[in-house]
């Protein structure tokens, strides 16, 4: 394991405590919080300039550092204003991108080009996306390449504030607000009582205390479940078998996932009767340093994420081994209505 990757194993099991590292940590998440308190009120008192975009912004995002399902959910959102009569778009910070000029994901596009993130909502969500370090900028760039598209949902970018939005949506998973304390001593960028429009929580239960702990304002909340029951091997994906069928196989199994949370992956994969090696990687690994080569297995499962690097790479698109899994976010209609309702009694600017 890197170092990098020790550090931010370390720090992940510190955020769900406050323990010692934590607690040592804790002055300098005071000096943080004054720091970004200022940063929000130079732009609510209009002293910094914020865009406003001609059509509906929706902001998708957290508060906790790392995977929460962002990508899902932005998928699910997508497929759900298409079916309400919307035709949305996608901007995207596109992490490990090339360049920070807005940048349309095409058919031909990389990871390496646009993420690996805007590349799987561009091949799921079936919609126009743009990339770009400024989210104001990738936006116009947006609606100039694709004039059809009437609603804007932005892939994270929850404190980008120089972009004006119509809906913001908080995306928490089972860890909550984990210790509840701001970064560095926690996994919180901003205080759980942040405002925002719909609190969505990607976890099998809603337990009372869980739900308080992440939206102590009340307002709107709604669970996510990610569900996926087959697998689809990355050399041919019409190739397609039930996780069934593969748990009853006898196959020897290692499961890896590049992703925020890998063990959300693994759960869910569990609870499907799989039994398997686990291979956590480092959110948006690259796979440059051959993970599996000398992994002694029959099935590597590895996640959508990872599947749009590893069907690029040489040495690994033609590995019979390797099988995705795609997931699909299930979320309660009521949020797509919520959304409709909001962005359509909003006045163009």
């Amino acid at each position: 394991m890197s170092s990098a990757s020790q550090l931010e194993s370390t720090l992940t099991r510190a955020w769900l405590r406050r323990g010692p590292l934590a607690c040592l940590l804790w002055p300098v998440s005071l000096l943080f919080g004054g720091l970004s308190a200022v940063r929000r009120s130079l732009y609510r008192a209009k002293l910094i300039k914020s865009q406003r975009l001609p059509v509906p912004v929706v902001v998708v995002g957290n508060i906790f550092i790392g995977g929460t399902g962002k990508t899902p959910l932005t998928i699910w959102l997508v497929q759900a204003l298409r079916e309400a009569g919307l035709r949305p778009g996608v901007i995207s910070r596109g992490h490990g991108s090339a360049g920070s000029a807005p940048r349309d994901v095409t058919v031909d596009s990389t990871p390496q080009q646009v993420g690996d993130e805007p590349l799987l909502i561009f091949q799921r969500g079936e919609c126009p996306v743009v990339v770009g370090r400024d989210r104001a900028q990738a936006g116009r760039a947006l609606l100039m390449a694709h004039p059809e598209v009437d609603i804007v949902v932005t892939d994270d970018g929850l404190q980008h504030y120089a972009l004006q939005r119509d809906v913001e949506i908080v995306l928490f998973d089972g860890r909550g607000a984990g210790n509840g304390w701001l970064l560095p001593a926690g996994p919180l960028r901003e205080s759980p009582g942040r405002r925002r429009d719909v609190t969505v929580i990607n976890a099998p239960q809603l337990a009372p205390d869980l739900v308080a702990q992440v939206a102590p304002g009340g307002g709107l909340v709604v669970q996510m479940l990610l569900a996926g029951d087959v697998a689809e091997q990355l050399v041919d994906r019409s190739v397609r078998q039930p996780l069934a069928s593969l748990a009853a196989s006898g196959q020897r199994m290692v499961a890896a996932a590049g992703i925020g949370n890998p063990q959300r992956f693994f759960s869910m994969l569990r609870a499907g009767g799989l039994q398997f090696a686990e291979l956590p990687l480092p959110d948006h690994h690259d796979f440059l340093d051959q993970p599996f080569a000398a992994l002694d297995t029959d099935v590597i499962l590895i996640t959508e994420k990872d599947a749009v690097k590893c069907a690029q790479i040489e040495y690994l698109k033609d590995d019979p081994r390797l099988w995705v899994v795609p997931v699909s976010a299930r979320i309660d209609s009521v949020l797509a209505q919520q959304i409709v309702e909001k962005c359509r009694g909003r006045s163009t600017a």
